[in-house]
């Protein structure tokens, strides 16, 4: 089967961009705003990864029904030290936010059963929450529905899997969490799965494993969006060569703005054109900022260095780490940062191959103007006033993330007389296994 080629399909689009770019010449704050309204009335956000289930789980044990979920801001807890969670109803409407990839993420577990039965938990709660909230919230599993909820003014509540040991290393489950609503799957997490490599730990694999590709063709053929974000660039490039639909970063940077190993390189931006695939942009500051990255690093340094220096004196090493802090602050990172990746994708993949994927709940704070998910007005009066079009910026918001959602189930639609792929981590199920 011939891979699906979305850009064809984007020539109307892509005209009227080219009718009206982005230009250089900056406009008055005035117009800037206006135009940034008008695409985000035209085209609401389509928010690649939320955590906010995340914080459901570790914050009230996902028990929710006493949980108001129209405003969070008094979920800090003092005693901790923990802010109040992102998201809410009522900061999502200002943020003009009208639709959401719910993140049902699990920490890392060696214990794949474990991780299984936790998804199932987080997919539980994601669903109880959308529920509870019939006349704000949609759940949707299709580009479809997810336009139909945004007509409506609610909110459409998807889900997508992040950590690709979730499926317990069998394509079975995989399946079978596409049947419960899982629409994207991120390969790993911060550490390696046994069957693919994360951009943040040791290479073990060499990017994907027989099994790993055999993961990915399967979620092409049901329909599942393939996430790239966490994996390392050699993942990124073997997914490539193997995906038949787009691929999406559900929550990544552009490296050469900012070189955490969690960005995406300008070697694989460059390949997204021919894949169809979108970067659905990051607000977390350490992948954002590169100044903050430099900073954490000489941090973690001093910490190092401070340890032997006073060896054997702890107290002395804290005292020295506290006065190394006063003299050296943390830099805050600046919705500006989020503006200029966007630029850069821009310039390397092309306007079409940009969304936005915040991380709200998954981070202590958002950048400053973008603290938490009501901030997404500032970020797109910010492009507006760097030039970019109402037609662009409606690409950004929306019509690229819905426009790969298309394509995904397109080719799941081609490719359906085709059996279920029956691979089997580690070769073929023995004869004794089978019986």
């Amino acid at each position: 089967m011939q891979a699906i080629r979305p850009r064809a399909a984007l020539a109307f689009t892509l005209a009227l961009v080219l009718a009206a770019p982005a230009g250089a010449q900056r406009i008055s704050e005035e117009q800037a705003a206006a135009t940034a309204r008008a695409a985000l009335e035209a085209a609401p956000v389509f928010d690649g990864h939320n955590d906010a289930p995340g914080q459901l789980r570790s914050r009230f044990n996902n028990q929710i029904n006493d949980v108001d979920f129209t405003n969070t801001l008094n979920t800090a807890d003092p005693a901790t030290g923990g802010g109040a969670m992102h998201t809410d109803l009522t900061r999502l409407k200002a943020g003009k936010v009208g639709a959401q990839f719910w993140s049902v993420y699990v920490p890392h577990n060696n214990d794949e059963a474990a991780a299984v039965q936790q998804t199932i938990e987080q997919i539980d709660v994601t669903k109880r929450l959308i529920a509870r909230y019939p006349a704000d919230m949609r759940y949707a599993e299709t580009a479809e529905q997810v336009e139909g909820a945004m007509a409506e003014g609610r909110i459409a509540s998807l889900i997508g899997m992040e950590g690709g040991y979730s499926i317990g290393s069998n394509l079975g489950v995989l399946r079978q969490f596409y049947a419960m609503g899982a629409r994207y799957m991120t390969l790993t997490h911060n550490s390696n799965t046994p069957w693919a490599d994360a951009a943040t730990d040791a290479p073990k694999h060499n990017g994907l494993t027989d099994f790993g590709k055999d993961v990915v063709r399967e979620m092409n053929r049901i329909g599942m969006l393939v996430d790239l974000s966490h994996v390392s660039e050699k993942v990124m490039h073997d997914a490539l060569d193997v995906a038949r639909a787009p691929v999406i970063f559900s929550h990544s940077g552009a490296r050469a703005v900012a070189g955490h190993a969690r960005n995406v390189p300008d070697s694989v931006l460059a390949r997204l054109p021919e894949n169809g695939g979108v970067v659905m942009v990051v607000a977390l500051p350490r992948f954002i900022n590169e100044t903050l990255r430099q900073w954490d690093a000489r941090r973690t340094g001093e910490i190092a260095r401070l340890r032997v220096e006073h060896l054997g004196n702890p107290a002395a090493a804290d005292a020295a780490f506290k006065a190394w802090l006063a003299a050296n602050p943390e830099p805050k990172s600046q919705l500006t940062d989020v503006a200029d990746h966007i630029d850069h994708i821009r310039k390397v993949a092309g306007i079409e191959h940009i969304g936005i994927g915040g991380d709200y709940d998954g981070m202590p704070s958002g950048p400053v103007g973008m603290e938490d998910v009501s901030g997404y007005p500032a970020l797109f009066t910010e492009l507006a006033r760097r030039g970019y079009s109402q037609v662009e910026l409606e690409l950004i918001a929306s019509r690229n993330i819905m426009r790969v959602m298309r394509a995904a189930e397109a080719y799941a639609r081609s490719v359906a007389d085709q059996p279920p792929i029956e691979s089997v981590i580690g070769g073929s199920i023995s004869p004794a296994a089978a019986r």
